[in-house]
């Protein structure tokens, strides 16, 4: 009995999965070459290996003649009678010519076949097991680590490969710790090989563990619209149900945040921003936004952007750290986000309208009968004091506030209709 086959057959059939006969078959074309050489001369040479005790056996091909010629190819018919008495000439008969040193010599020189032939029958294990559960969530242990942080996951079967790029930077794994990842997918190797892909960082690997965890998601009653991640650091989704009695937010959070909870501890912390969704970019800004009050915003279609103004102890918050905030609520929004302090706007505006105060535009000189958009009482209170565009244009939103009926936020937007109506 060959053991070592033996042992070999018993180990891809349990630990890769590959089934005993493509193990041999694969040996036994690979041997092929080993043997054509091993056997001078002979032609029509075939290899077989008994399953259950992994004897290897090789035969050649001869024909049954008179007079034997080229020995490597032709038998007498007396001594192929031995082996078949019913045998005639002109007739052809295997005849094992299995060389006494076979086995070890075969097996250096068909070492690299039968590695890639392996490779191969793997590669089609790998592919029928992992290539219909491409975005399933799959568990497994860190083997080790290659080419720097690149981690290999022991999948039980096959191993497979998590690279740098495909998990947070604020992750460090050990090698024997176990790690829940998405299946990306199954990619070719150079080798001729497959190689399953795992991902913790793709915005899908938070959508299944939200899956997992939130039966309403998983039966479609709440729909995940959106992902946007910085992986490590945050997530933002935006959901929607299908069904009016289900706050798809509230339905996402569980009960006193216990479902989130699962989802934050698995991601190690990462931050997770639920936020109802809108078709309106500026209403599923405003969402993505809540609580902080946007005190002014506008739209430019064109250029996709949105320009919003906030308080100036809220503009630290919209914006985040390195801008990750903004950066995130952009890529939700479909729009670049422009961020302005509300300081910082009312001085912009108060120094436009200064300049265009000091123009030598005679339109701003003309008297006012009154100012549209404003009730006729308000207006009249105003030209008491202010009779020109210019004069308006001069004085500040707290001046026009010391009239009844009048905010500071209504005085900055009557001012600013006045610029607007003259540039």
């Amino acid at each position: 009995m060959n053991k070592d086959l033996i042992a070999i057959f018993e180990y891809l059939e349990r630990e890769k999965g590959i089934k005993r006969e493509i193990v041999i078959n694969a040996i036994e074309d690979s041997l092929k070459v080993a043997a054509r050489k091993g056997v001078s001369g002979a032609s029509n040479v075939a290899v077989t290996i008994h399953p259950k005790t992994g004897k290897i056996q090789v035969f050649c091909e001869k024909e049954i003649v008179d007079t034997v010629e080229v020995s490597a190819q032709e038998i007498s018919l007396e001594d192929a009678r031995e082996i078949d008495p019913d045998c005639e000439v002109g007739q052809f008969i295997d005849i094992e010519v299995t060389p006494n040193d076979f086995g070890r010599i075969a097996a250096q020189k068909a070492r690299q076949i039968i590695s890639q032939k392996l490779r191969g029958a793997e590669r089609d294990v790998i592919y029928e097991e992992y290539r219909h559960r491409t975005n399933e969530l799959i568990s497994g242990t860190v083997k080790r680590m290659v080419r720097g942080s690149n981690l290999i996951i022991d999948l039980g079967k096959v191993e497979a490969m998590m690279p740098t790029k495909h998990y947070p930077k604020t992750e460090r794994y050990q090698v024997g710790e176990k790690v829940v990842a998405l299946l990306l997918g199954v990619n070719d190797t150079e080798n001729g090989g497959a190689e399953v892909l795992l991902s913790r960082s793709h915005p899908e690997f938070v959508r299944q563990l939200m899956m997992q965890e939130v039966p309403e998601i998983y039966d479609s009653t709440v729909i995940i619209d959106k992902i946007v991640r910085e992986p490590g650091y945050r997530t933002k989704l935006t959901v929607r149900s299908t069904d009016s009695k289900v706050d798809p937010v509230g339905a996402c959070v569980g009960i006193r945040g216990s479902r989130v909870k699962n989802i934050v501890r698995e991601l190690h912390n990462e931050k997770i921003d639920i936020i109802p969704y809108a078709q309106d970019p500026i209403e599923l800004l405003q969402n993505a936004l809540s609580p902080i009050e946007i005190r002014k915003i506008s739209i430019n279609e064109e250029e996709k952007t949105i320009s919003i103004v906030v308080e100036d102890d809220d503009f630290s918050a919209v914006i985040g750290k390195k801008g990750m905030n903004a950066r995130l609520n952009s890529e939700l929004v479909g729009h670049n986000i422009d961020v302005q302090r509300l300081s910082d706007y009312k001085r912009t505006k108060t120094l436009q309208r200064s300049e265009l105060a000091e123009s030598d535009d005679p339109s701003l000189d003309i008297e006012l009968s009154r100012i549209d958009g404003v009730s006729n009482l308000i207006s009249e209170h105003l030209l008491e004091k202010w009779k020109t565009p210019r004069e308006l244009l001069k004085a500040s939103p707290e001046e026009l506030a010391e009239i009844p009926g009048i905010s500071l936020e209504r005085a900055d937007e009557i001012l600013e209709q006045i610029r607007k109506q003259r540039i």
